[in-house]
């Protein structure tokens, strides 16, 4: 079995990292991945974005509901 690694510009820190959250928006906004928890479980654990790059992304996907539902 051979793993997959993703390139050093695309882990965290690297210069197109931005590339990685963006697809991971339109991930998560996508009907035809999964649940939510399948998401949530595929993006941490092998994309490999922490907490809060996800929670980041899951705002953005709510396009802020997120955000304005924990300060209301």
């Amino acid at each position: 079995m051979t793993t997959k690694t993703m390139k050093k510009e695309y882990q965290s820190g690297g210069s197109k990292r931005q590339y990685i959250l963006d697809k991971s928006v339109e991930y998560i906004i996508s009907r035809k991945y999964g649940t939510q928890n399948h998401k949530h479980d595929y993006l941490l654990n092998i994309i490999g974005l922490s907490e809060t790059e996800y929670l980041e992304c899951l705002n953005k996907a709510s396009n802020g509901a997120l955000v304005e539902s924990a300060w209301n």
